[in-house]
Parts: C-alpha cells; structure tokens; sequence
C-alpha cells in the first residue's frame, strides 16, 4: 500500500473510533473503553506505516512540509492520548481527541502531498530530534487544551471529572515540558549550524520562547504556589493558543527563517 492508502485508512478507522467514544462521554458508561483504544491503537498502525513509507521514499524524516508536519502532529497527537488514557483513564477526551485528530488530517489533506528534495538548511540529524520533540510536546499540550476546555465548560461543583481533567491537565504538561525544552535547546544548536548564530529572534524562535514561558509558568503556579482548578485551566488553554500560533500562524502571518515550514 501506498502512503497515501495508509494513511487514509488510518483516518477512517480514526473516524471509526468516535462512535463508541460518544456513547463513553454522553453515556457515562466504561465498558466500550478497551475495544475503543483499540480501534485508535489500529488506526495509529496504520499511520506509522503510512509515516515509515513516505520516509523511506524521501530518504528523511517525513517533518519537512505542513503536509508532513500535520501528519506527524496528528500521530503524536494520537500516541500522547493512548498514553493518556493507558496511564490515567482519560477515556472520557476520546471524543474530542479524535474530533481535533480528524481536523488535523482533513487539514494536511488539503496541502500539497508530494515528496520535495530536502531544502539544504534541513539536510542534518537535528531535523528528526529537533521537530520530533517539539511535535510530541505538541501532542501532549493537545490533550492538556483539550482537558482544560472541558474543565472550564460549565458542570455540577461535585463532578468527580473536574479532579480527573485537572490531573490530566498538569501530568500532560509534566510529560510535554521536557520535551519542548530539548526542541528549543537543540533547534538552537541547529541554528548555530545551519545559520552560524544559536538565536536570531526569528519568530518562530521568539514564539516557541513564548510558549515555552507559559509553560513554565504553568508548573510553577502548580508546583510552587499550589493553584489549581480554572485559573491553571486558562493558562493551559492560553498556552496551547500559543502552540498553534508559533506551528502555524508563524508560517502564514510573520516571515522568517522558518518560511519555509509551509
């Protein structure tokens, strides 16, 4: 099969998935919670191979496009929410895990699929290290935006799922961090190499300084000054605005260094 057919079995088995988790949210019940995971587990298969085909026909790790970036933020955003509901059943975000999942996909299918020669300023093993953790970083904040929006929906005081999002809400960040504190360190050891500087104030680099500062100020609140609750809520939702801006609105609204990324 080609990447193409891989992936868009992929998507519909994601599509696929949503049906049992609508009954798991509106319905409250857990018992189509294994069979569930599954079917994204099937689907994530399949959108592995469909990445490993398209890198072994372009001879680099497929990150280099939007078209390829989408994809990749699509996988990651799925692996962050199997690991979510693995380690602290967040069964109840698979509806809106996979609803974000499928407009991720629509919105790469809308871009130009077709293997480019790698541009000489991506031609280094930073490529792989460098965008895979800011993109598995970006997963795992995914599914702290999408805890924190269903936290800040208005819901009965008592609800026992406000402690179970709030708990999603910072563990996902704990795990996000790390990640896109080594994406921020090695692209700046990237820049160095490629552009003979370690930090330029591009803007994709000023704006993944930015997120990373929300971020931080995220822990710290949590960890240090033992908030919890909405205002942690806004500053997780806030952060992942900043997320999408630096991926995408960086591209399209302010040029740079990383125009290219399109």
């Amino acid at each position: 099969m080609t990447e193409s057919h891989l992936l868009s079995v992929a998507f519909f088995i994601y599509a696929a998935s949503i049906v049992p988790y609508v009954l798991i949210f509106f319905k409250k019940t857990t018992r189509l919670g294994r069979p569930a995971l599954l079917i994204v587990l099937t689907g994530l298969v399949f959108h592995t191979a469909a990445l490993a085909v398209r890198w072994k026909l372009s001879g680099h790790a497929p990150m280099s496009n939007m078209y390829e970036s989408l994809s990749f933020f699509s996988w990651a955003l799925v692996a962050a929410y199997l690991l979510a509901d693995i380690f602290l059943k967040a069964s109840r975000l698979g509806f809106f895990v996979l609803l974000c999942n499928l407009a991720i996909l629509i919105y790469a299918f809308s871009h130009d699929a077709t293997i480019q020669p790698l541009m000489p300023a991506l031609q280094s093993n930073w490529l792989l290290l460098h965008v895979s953790s800011c993109f598995l970083s970006y997963g795992a904040f995914a599914i702290s935006f999408i805890a924190s929006a269903i936290y800040l929906f208005p819901r009965p005081k008592k609800d026992l799922i406000s402690e179970k999002l709030d708990e999603v809400m910072y563990k996902a960040i704990l795990f996000g961090f790390p990640l896109l504190t080594f994406g921020v360190a090695s692209g700046s050891i990237w820049a160095n190499e490629a552009w003979g500087q370690y930090w330029s104030w591009d803007p994709k680099e000023t704006w993944s300084l930015i997120t990373w500062l929300i971020y931080a100020l995220y822990l710290h609140l949590r960890l240090m000054k033992a908030w919890s609750g909405k205002k942690l809520a806004w500053v997780a939702l806030i952060g992942f605005l900043s997320v999408i801006f630096t991926y995408i609105g960086v591209n399209y609204l302010l040029s740079g260094l990383h125009s290219y990324a399109r």
